[in-house]
């Protein structure tokens, strides 16, 4: 009977965990869904509506894990537990910023409740009283005009504010519309009343919104001669974003580590330098490796090559599971000219996108993606791109745990493609002193990006002074230093994308050395173990191969990197 009753509080245990675990893994898909379908319904993203809907969503999903017994859940459950508190922690904090932002600016849209109210009504397609509504443009029209004529005396105290302001009209615009053109041509009645003073409306709306962008004082610079218009978010935000990704470190110290690195590469690129029989002058002997590019229509040739090279690699060195089928998927495509302004070389996954030179470019333009896409710097970013780095990555998250997705991070995405720059190169991946410069560009690189756009946002650099400290200190063509910098502060990404790369990868390094070379681990086994867990930041994926205990309210203390 007693043993009987063990067994039965076994399984019964058993159960509940993974009923919970059930749970967790539920309420993580239902706080996407709850997200996305807030997201389709709430499209006027500035007002107060959505300010305060979205308030709410966060002020609720807290309560419910509240109710979550997390002692009794399991390992695994603790880490997707403390890492759902964490997203909706740090998605709270910076709607919040960014409401305060919209209050600061919303009265130039006091004139729009009314406007507001037929947005709200045409989400269920209510009937308009269409000659009501005709009165209610009309007046808007006369408003508006109003309120732009009595701005002109109180510009803005920076552009980030003006900008605010207008993206606060452009967003009532948009959605005005879009609900005006609901109705039209359905609603004989509405499109009779309605059609000249709607287009007069959105037209007059347009005109307020760009008057806005613009009316700034004098000396809230918005340009320095860079053309590169980005938006500093101060330590203060610095700080909350690294505490969101599990990162003990201040912004000074990040710096300091990407200065220690930048040191190692130096040396290094000396090294090389002195093989090729340049000396110390590092300098000639890049832009001889520079030289080296092939003609336009060889690249994809090379890239081919160069990609099955690293899988051989990867495979002979027994260093991680490469599935035959992430070997035959990958393709290749080549970037655009416009989109080489942003991005000047590749871009990768399951695609790798090619960046060289096209006929309708100039000659220069030319000249610079093709020496900056040479042969021994492709060397060091094919692998990056495809495998080991993205494409085996990416195959790998959409069939170990996809709903993590939720919880998706740049210095796991962007650090484990930059951890295998590392490993590679302590596995002597590039034997000659070309493609050792190509490797250290890269490098010295991603220590570049850490200096130069946390000093931006920190508000201690200018773009153009980043694009400068690209040309001068790491060796960048100007044209792709221009390219890097306005992909960094302009291409829509978050603002500590460019520093996960090293530090994502000084992280996953880190983590190497604790579990790899101590043999608790095969080198293999640990590269399979991360791939496994999804996309979320490194110290969860620490706290799930080290058992790591940990409590509701986890905070950190993981130093990966020595400071000095």
């Amino acid at each position: 009977m007693r043993k009987s009753l063990i067994v039965t509080l076994i399984l019964s245990l058993v159960l509940l965990q993974s009923a919970m675990a059930d749970e967790l893994y539920e309420m993580i898909s239902q706080f996407q869904a709850d997200k996305y379908a807030l997201m389709r319904k709430y499209t006027v993203t500035e007002s107060a509506e959505y300010y305060e809907r979205f308030s709410k969503l966060y002020t609720d999903w807290n309560a419910t894990l509240k109710n979550v017994q997390f002692d009794k859940l399991s390992q695994r459950d603790k880490i997707d537990y403390v890492l759902l508190k964490n997203q909706i922690s740090k998605e709270l904090y910076f709607l919040k910023v960014k409401q305060k932002e919209f209050e600061e600016v919303a009265y130039v849209t006091d004139f729009a409740t009314p406007l507001y109210s037929f947005i709200q009504k045409r989400r269920r397609g209510d009937k308009i009283n269409s000659p009501a509504l005709a009165k209610t443009f009309d007046e808007a029209l006369g408003a508006v005009y109003a309120a732009k004529e009595k701005s002109k005396a109180t510009p803005f105290s920076s552009w980030q504010k003006a900008e605010k302001a207008s993206d606060v009209v452009k967003s009532l615009r948009e959605n005005l519309k879009e609900s005006y053109d609901f109705y039209k041509g359905y609603d004989p009645l509405f499109t009779w009343w309605l059609e000249k003073p709607g287009d007069t409306l959105v037209s007059s709306l347009k005109l307020y919104e760009e008057f806005l962008k613009k009316h700034y004082v004098n000396t809230s610079v918005k340009d320095d001669g860079s053309g590169i218009i980005g938006k500093p978010i101060g330590r203060e935000a610095v700080l909350k974003s690294l505490e969101t990704e599990f990162i003990t470190y201040t912004p000074e110290e990040i710096i300091a580590i990407a200065q220690k690195q930048f040191a190692w590469c130096d040396a290094e690129m000396l090294k090389a330098s002195q093989a090729m029989g340049f000396g110390n002058n590092w300098r000639a002997a890049m832009e001889k490796v520079k030289n080296t590019y092939v003609p336009p229509s060889a690249q994809p040739a090379l890239i081919d090559s160069l990609a099955e090279e690293a899988i051989r690699f990867v495979e002979q060195k027994n260093l991680v599971t490469v599935p035959t089928l992430a070997k035959e998927t990958w393709r290749m495509k080549m970037m655009s000219p416009e989109a080489q302004k942003v991005n000047p070389f590749f871009l990768g996954g399951e695609e790798i996108i090619v960046s060289y030179p096209t006929n309708s470019m100039q000659h220069r333009d030319k000249m610079m993606s093709m020496r900056g896409n040479n042969p021994h710097f492709s060397h060091a970013t094919v692998q990056h791109e495809l495998i080991p780095g993205h494409h085996l990555q990416e195959f790998m998250l959409q069939r170990y745990k996809p709903y993590r997705e939720a919880f998706s991070t740049p210095f796991w995405i962007e650090g484990w493609a930059l951890y295998w720059e590392l490993n590679l190169w302590d596995k002597e991946f590039s034997k000659t002193p070309e493609d050792k410069i190509g490797m250290l560009f890269w490098r010295m690189h991603r220590c570049a990006r850490i200096i130069f756009s946390l000093n931006y946002h920190l508000g201690k650099m200018t773009p153009q002074q980043c694009i400068d400290f690209l040309v001068e200190r790491v060796g960048h063509e100007r044209a792709n230093a221009e390219a890097e910098v306005r992909r960094s502060f302009t291409g829509g990404y978050g603002p500590l994308y460019q520093i996960a790369y090293m530090v994502g990868g000084l992280q996953f390094y880190g983590l190497k050395k604790e579990l790899v070379e101590s043999g608790k681990m095969t080198e293999r086994d640990f590269h399979d173990a991360i791939l496994h867990e999804g996309c979320i930041p490194v110290d969860m994926v620490r706290a799930i191969l080290t058992k790591q205990e940990l409590t509701e309210n986890y905070k950190t203390t993981w130093h990966f990197a020595p400071l000095n």
